[in-house]
């Protein structure tokens, strides 16, 4: 009886490891993740001794297959010894870097354990598009999309892809990209913190092997990850995009994977979603590998919900203000946008209004109710400091609560376009004289800078810097920069 109950039991006891890989993946991560990329600003220089530390490694092969428009390396790492072909490519778009970072991480665990290589050769472009990765832009050097070149093939980036496509006549691949933070899974407040498509091949949408199999291993992916970002993965349209090399892959006979990194929660630099990606390939190619996605319904796939673009960084529900003696209750949608600091290579936050009125379908990662509170404007300190020193000795908390949110200074170092603290700065080298309306401006606009002030019982509660919030009452500061106008 006891041998066959084990008999029994061992296959289930295979089935409970392959099905807890992603767990182990999961919850080892750390002894993997390649700790010199932990910023999303990396350029080219950053991973090329990543990839020549591999020239020596048992198992990896480095081809460079060829060069960008202003001659950086473009290099494609391959393991693996199986007949199933799959290309995973990044980069494309140079601000798009999430998996770029996580194909290093899974780099780095493929050293140590190759068992899910068993029937598969995995092919990795990290960084299709370094011209644009050494800008953090979209475009490469002569401002082409490289994913709108799939038919004209004009610049060398476009070139390369295709060809080793088809060299390699790739059975699987995964197009690696990063989307807007402030896409989210549909009628949800969840951001879309990954979503996925399996491009269309035509414009009727049609479902063949090539594509069903894309959406069977999607299908799968989704079930994983759903295990660490529950309602937080979202389906792109599949609109037909003639131009598109995913949509191209898919006609040309790769099954493709479209994989967009979006937001999280408290996770700007997209660690969090760097760790999904990496739990989440490694896992689709051990399915692909033993065919497990082969069992995986249709149905999977189409019952992810579609993204949706609704999400703000902050949304400030039933502010009242009064305008022209008429009150009026509002919402606002802000949304802090990153402006790149050329002086020191990384980047700062702009905060603007993005939406007004009534935004009852839309969500924020930070809510904030203003029922109850009087809308202010922020005035300027009257004094003019004399240089940044001495703003930088200021009491800010005793400021914002006399209802200021600037300070003038007169001599302002040129090279600095933003402060840590708490209070915006007016270069007086740059004020503007303000046109002469007949009328005055209402006290919010949409794409005004978003500074205000919330008060009750004339006391301020809020103070809203540069799209940030500081609770004032509290003195708890949220402000991640003011900046210099």
């Amino acid at each position: 009886m006891t041998k066959y109950f084990l008999l029994f039991l061992l296959p289930l006891i295979g089935l409970a490891q392959k099905q807890s890989l992603d767990k182990q993946l999961f919850e080892a991560y750390d002894n993997f993740k390649e700790v010199s990329l932990d910023t999303r600003r990396f350029k080219h220089e950053d991973i090329q001794p990543l990839i020549d530390s591999l020239k020596g490694e048992k198992g990896f092969e480095i081809t460079v297959l060829g060069r960008s428009i202003q001659g950086r390396n473009i290099s494609m790492i391959s393991i693996g010894e199986g007949e199933t072909q799959i290309l995973l490519w990044s980069q494309m778009h140079g601000d798009e870097p999430t998996a770029t970072a996580s194909i290093f991480d899974m780099i780095n665990y493929l050293k140590t354990d190759k068992t899910i290589l068993n029937n598969v050769k995995v092919h990795f472009v990290p960084m299709l598009n370094p011209d644009g990765a050494e800008l953090f832009t979209r475009r490469n050097a002569i401002g082409i999309d490289i994913n709108r070149d799939a038919l004209r093939l004009q610049s060398p980036e476009s070139q390369l892809l295709k060809k080793i496509r088809d060299s390699l006549d790739a059975d699987f691949g995964f197009n690696l990209h990063d989307q807007s933070k402030y896409y989210n899974a549909k009628q949800t407040s969840k951001p879309a913190t990954i979503s996925f498509l399996a491009p269309a091949f035509n414009v009727e949408k049609d479902i063949n092997q090539t594509r069903g199999n894309a959406m069977r291993v999607i299908g799968k992916m989704n079930g994983i990850l759903q295990r660490y970002a529950r309602g937080q993965v979202g389906r792109y349209s599949d609109e037909f995009e003639p131009r598109a090399f995913g949509d191209n892959m898919q006609k040309w006979g790769t099954s493709t994977i479209l994989i967009e990194s979006g937001g999280y929660f408290d996770d700007p630099e997209k660690q969090f979603i760097r760790k999904l990606n990496y739990v989440g390939i490694l896992s689709a190619i051990e399915m692909i590998g033993t065919e497990s996605y082969q069992t995986m319904g249709l149905d999977k796939y189409l019952s992810i919900p579609k993204n949706d673009r609704k999400l703000f960084d902050l949304k400030i529900e039933n502010l009242s203000f009064s305008y022209l003696g008429l009150d009026f209750i509002v919402d606002l949608g802000i949304n802090q946008q990153e402006i790149e600091n050329k002086t020191h290579s990384d980047f700062y936050y702009l905060g603007k209004i993005s939406d007004i009125g009534d935004l009852s379908t839309h969500y924020g990662y930070e809510t904030l109710d203003a029922a109850g509170f009087t809308f202010k404007v922020g005035e300027t300190y009257p004094k003019i400091l004399d240089d940044f020193e001495e703003f930088m000795n200021l009491d800010f908390l005793s400021l914002l609560k006399q209802g200021y949110t600037s300070v003038s200074i007169n001599d302002m170092p040129k090279e600095i376009k933003f402060t840590p603290m708490p209070m915006n700065i007016i270069d007086i080298k740059k004020i503007k004289i303000p046109k002469n309306n007949t009328l005055p401006a209402s006290p919010i606009n949409l794409g005004m800078d978003a500074t205000f002030l919330l008060r009750k019982n004339d006391e301020v509660v809020y103070a809203v810097i540069n799209g940030f919030v500081y609770a004032v009452k509290e003195n708890k500061n949220d402000i991640k920069n003011a900046v210099v106008k």
